[in-house]
């Protein structure tokens, strides 16, 4: 029996879940039928679609096997009772099915818990967007949520790309490799105690190996985050993002193409199309804050995440694999060119000095703590009081494929992404780019941004004040 437990970074996305804030990721990708045979598709295709596709992820029939008190982490399993079709969900958009309705929808789908007890994914497949500007009528979305134990950005790329196709004939996007081994039913008692209580046994014993390789690591980075008396070089002011957030998830997206924002990119040299999101988004901040006569004098800080994938482990693999870089973004500065400029300077400085040996650091030590203990750390993490002194939102760049892609003959036309929040992390942008454009997602909750909409207009307009600027 192949017995396979989850890593330490996969847990830790179990171990900070609550009722107010759940762990998994939603994908949404809005397609065309009229390239399908026919010019239409219908549920039970898609459905037929994915049966087809089932063999070349581990994603679609494993569940959890969770340990009394989280003694040790938890075990994939193969699902004896595994069947597609509870994975799969059929509705419409209620009248008049515009934007603004698709994105509530969303929100609500969103914001609802997953069958824990199941394969941690679902599909739920929404028609009548015939009233939303630029979508083709008889168009269609499939909203993808994957609990992030199972998956992070790099690998939820790789998912939804070996679902797609590259033509309406039907060959598949990427080359498909089918499972060669299965995850196996469940072990018994005895013996998931047993590996736990060695696992334990072992977890001191390693942590002192790796901080003794680390040590002169450790020093460089206390001595870098550190100023000279002793106190944190990077403030994160409170804004009203670091406050504890509801259930009541809020999703709002606007797009881009991106060789505008490679344009922007030329025009400040050895910027990167990352620094641009970033320097997008730092002006929308300004411009939403201001407005509410909150703006803080200091630079607001953004965590955004890093693929710490090596050729070891690819996107292929399912799990997560992620480090993540603090960014200060400059909404003190009202210039958006000067704005992109220092970004730059800051992400170059940072990727060199400090992510590399840090999140490497973490990564290894994240390995040898004992599971009990890190549930314990992660829910007191998650409720608010230290995240609030990190960051004060997340920005996450996905990159997509830059070419067409269909699904059961039906073209890929638009791709969304939503993710996860946290107490006193109530914003959380994702940026996904796919054949020539990019979105700009915004997930938060209602009661930290209840005009959500007026938040996407000041993104839309950081982007024309900066392109503007640029060209």
């Amino acid at each position: 029996m192949n017995m396979q437990q989850l890593s330490a970074q996969d847990a830790q996305f179990l171990y900070i879940e609550t009722g107010n804030n759940l762990t998994h990721v939603m994908g949404v990708n809005i397609y065309d039928p009229s390239t399908a045979p026919g010019g239409k598709v219908r549920f039970k295709d898609i459905i037929r679609h994915i049966e087809g596709r089932l063999k070349y992820s581990p994603v679609f029939k494993r569940r959890l096997m969770r340990l009394p008190l989280d003694f040790d982490h938890p075990y994939w399993v193969e699902d004896e009772y595994f069947d597609v079709e509870h994975h799969m969900f059929h509705g419409r958009l209620p009248k008049p099915g515009d934007w603004r309705q698709f994105c509530i929808h969303l929100a609500r789908h969103f914001s609802r818990p997953m069958d824990m007890n199941r394969p941690l994914w679902d599909m739920y497949v929404i028609e009548g967007l015939d009233r939303i500007k630029g979508i083709p009528k008889g168009s269609y979305a499939i909203a993808t949520r994957v609990h992030h134990a199972a998956i992070d950005g790099a690998s939820a790329m790789h998912f939804f790309s070996a679902l797609s196709d590259r033509d309406p004939e039907g060959t598949p996007a990427i080359d498909l490799v089918p499972l060669t081994g299965e995850t196996g039913p469940s072990p018994s008692t005895v013996t998931v105690l047993n590996r736990a209580f060695v696992s334990n046994l072992q977890s001191p014993v390693k942590m002192a190996s790796t901080l003794l390789k680390f040590s002169p690591a450790i020093f460089n980075s206390i001595r870098k985050t550190l100023g000279s008396d002793g106190s944190k070089s990077t403030t994160v002011p409170f804004t009203r993002f670091n406050q504890p957030v509801s259930p009541h998830k809020m999703f709002e997206g606007t797009r881009f193409d991106l060789d505008d924002l490679k344009r922007i990119k030329d025009h400040a040299g050895g910027a990167t199309v990352n620094d641009v999101v970033l320097a997008i988004c730092s002006g929308a901040l300004r411009r939403y804050l201001d407005h509410h006569d909150e703006l803080p004098d200091d630079p607001l800080v953004a965590i955004a995440p890093v693929n710490a994938r090596n050729r070891g482990r690819g996107a292929e693999d399912p799990g997560n694999n992620i480090s993540a870089m603090s960014v200060p973004l400059p909404t003190n500065v009202s210039d958006p060119l000067e704005r992109l400029l220092i970004i730059r300077d800051t992400t170059q400085q940072t990727k060199a000095a400090k992510s590399g040996i840090s999140a490497r650091l973490m990564t290894d030590l994240s390995k040898h703590v004992p599971a009990a203990t890190m549930a314990g750390v992660a829910r007191l993490v998650a409720g608010g009081r230290f995240t609030s002194r990190l960051c004060n939102l997340f920005i996450s760049n996905v990159p997509g494929p830059q070419h067409a892609l269909y699904m059961n003959g039906a073209k890929l036309l638009h791709t969304y992404g939503m993710a996860p929040l946290a107490d006193g992390m109530g914003l959380f942008i994702a940026t996904p780019s796919y054949n020539g454009e990019m979105t700009f997602s915004i997930i938060s909750s209602r009661e930290i941004m209840p005009d959500i909409e007026f938040f996407r207009e000041c993104i839309d307009e950081s982007f024309t004040g900066l392109l503007a600027a640029a060209t």
